[in-house]
């Protein structure tokens, strides 16, 4: 397929999964009336309260923080040149889960504390990532900034469970537990509007240098003869993919393989060529996340089901499949 038709294809899709989705839940709403009661407002209003006070506000969260952590693999599997580069993998879950986490114990929970603990968290610990990471002197280094995150995440990740220890037997544990497992069952429109126009601006500058991008493939040497100035590039992308990364778990809390497995998948259908790879990887993680979310609230009805351990129950296979078909065509 070419790549304008699959993205043409994807678009469609990701309305039709907005709509289907607002429809599906513990109380199914009939898809027409669904539509209507997205069109017009008034036009019933127990229809209207569901989709527009509940329904809606969560999958156009989880659109958005789909788009976004798929935005953030797709580049960062570019800058690092490494396919098991995820979101995470400078450490950005574990410093948010810390913030979150920290906000919770000292009792500050809110509607807005506990994503700004979260979002304070997460660019701190990209940028102690990010500091000793580097060589002196010189810029960001990948395997240094790698290596980096993974410790220092694992180090996050220990004070977490330290938090949580400490919380043992209270409210506050739950809570700090239902965070760290990802979930939108408490999406409100102000997290849209906040979110709406970083994942915007971030996503169009992110497209617009997908030239650049493409010439990191060849190694520094190789982009500098393309024009292109490598360590300032990296350190441009990795800013936007901490800034797009950090909102996303902000508000959902920690949500796994949607950035690993949506640019592997789209890869395969339209190459590595980044102007085409970041907008149907965006659009695909958005169509993921929104469709495991309505799995995650109504497979398990009345109970609702964390989303964070349904994606990797749902990307783990998959993403192992795409490595068996990977080394399959090597072979052959």
């Amino acid at each position: 397929m070419k790549p304008r038709f699959l993205l043409l294809a994807l678009a469609l899709a990701a309305a039709f999964s907005v709509v289907a989705a607002v429809a599906l839940g513990p109380v199914r709403i009939p898809l027409g009336e669904a539509l209507t009661a997205l069109v017009r407002p008034q036009a019933g209003a127990l229809y209207s309260t569901i989709v527009h006070q509940i329904r809606l506000p969560r999958v156009l969260l989880g659109f958005l923080v789909g788009v976004s952590l798929a935005l953030s693999g797709a580049v960062l599997q570019g800058v690092f040149r490494n396919p098991l580069a995820s979101p995470y993998v400078l450490g950005i879950a574990s410093g948010a889960s810390v913030g979150a986490a920290l906000t919770i114990a000292l009792g500050l929970a809110g509607v807005f504390s506990v994503p700004l603990g979260a979002f304070a968290g997460g660019t701190s610990a990209v940028a102690a990532v990010y500091t000793l990471g580097r060589p002196k002197g010189r810029g960001p280094d990948r395997l240094g900034l790698i290596l980096a995150g993974v410790a220092l995440g694992a180090a996050f990740s220990a004070v977490t469970s330290f938090l949580m220890f400490l919380t043992a037997g209270d409210r506050r544990m739950a809570e700090i537990l239902f965070w760290t497992m990802g979930g939108l069952g408490r999406a409100q429109w102000s997290h849209i509007w906040m979110l709406l126009p970083v994942t915007g601006i971030a996503g169009v500058v992110l497209w617009s240098l997908g030239r650049e991008l493409n010439a990191l493939s060849l190694g520094d040497e190789g982009a500098f003869g393309l024009g292109v100035r490598p360590q300032r590039l990296r350190l441009l992308l990795l800013s936007l993919t901490t800034v797009l990364t950090a909102v996303a778990v902000a508000f959902a809390g920690t949500i796994g393989f949607v950035g690993l497995i949506t640019p592997h998948a789209m890869r395969l259908l339209v190459g590595p060529d980044h102007r085409r790879l970041l907008p149907t990887s965006a659009l695909a993680g958005g169509i993921f996340l929104v469709w495991a979310d309505v799995a995650a609230r109504t497979v398990m009805r009345p109970a609702e089901l964390p989303l964070g351990i349904l994606t990797a129950l749902i990307g783990a296979p998959f993403f192992l499949s795409l490595l068996r078909t990977r080394r399959g065509g090597e072979m052959g």
